[in-house]
């Protein structure tokens, strides 16, 4: 799922960048406040990881606009303010979530699949018919066989799996799965699903993944 990483120091940025797609997110970076409100407002998110202390508009009023303008994504805050105090301000002014600095890869990427199930209601794994998909430990399984992927293959099959039954098209895909930065060929999604057939239908004698000619893809079958 789409990331909006709001983080002034460009290094850990960056960092924050490289762990989340390593775990199949898809993330854009903004360094101050009044980017990342820009933003958050205009584009779809699955959740912001915001820092507080930012140049201009700090996290606090980003948070409190965001809410104010019916903004309703998960807002995780990550801030080196450790204070109860800072942790309550936080939270009252729309966060869903707070971690302080440092922190662990492995809970920031476990509380934001958290803040996700919470926000669209999603179950922890996704199941069509046999095919398992558990975006927690970034496991996908099919007839009791676990079937390895690369992040980005993971990625797309968990946008398909999340709109079981529905078609999606190209652009969406890349919109959930690509950061704001790709400009490549469109065309890199036909790749990737043609790589998931390969893995999560040849072999098991499968056609879950249907081309629709003009819209799309859609992965079909009884979702659960």
């Amino acid at each position: 799922m789409r990331v909006l990483v709001v983080e002034d120091e460009r290094r850990l940025a960056a960092a924050l960048k490289r762990g989340l797609e390593a775990n199949s997110f898809a993330v854009d970076l903004a360094h101050n406040g009044s980017d990342a409100l820009w933003m958050a407002e205009q584009r779809p998110y699955s959740a912001i990881v915001l820092d507080i202390m930012l140049p201009g508009m700090n996290g606090y009023r980003v948070c409190a606009e965001l809410r104010r303008a019916g903004v309703t994504t998960p807002i995780m805050i990550l801030s080196a303010k450790d204070g109860e105090y800072d942790e309550a301000e936080g939270l009252d002014t729309g966060a869903d979530d707070y971690m302080t600095k440092p922190f662990s890869y492995v809970v920031l990427v476990a509380r934001l699949r958290a803040l996700l199930r919470r926000g669209h209601a999603a179950p922890a794994q996704l199941r069509v018919d046999d095919l398992v998909v558990d975006p927690a430990r970034g496991v996908c399984v099919r007839a009791d066989q676990q079937i390895l992927l690369t992040a980005r293959e993971f990625a797309v099959l968990e946008c398909l799996a999340r709109r079981a039954n529905l078609v999606l098209s190209k652009s969406e895909i890349l919109q959930h799965v690509w950061d704001e930065h790709y400009e490549g060929d469109v065309n890199v999604v036909e790749v990737h699903v043609s790589a998931l057939r390969r893995k999560i239908d040849q072999p098991f004698g499968r056609r879950s993944i249907e081309t629709v000619r003009g819209m799309g893809y859609r992965l079909v079958g009884r979702a659960s």
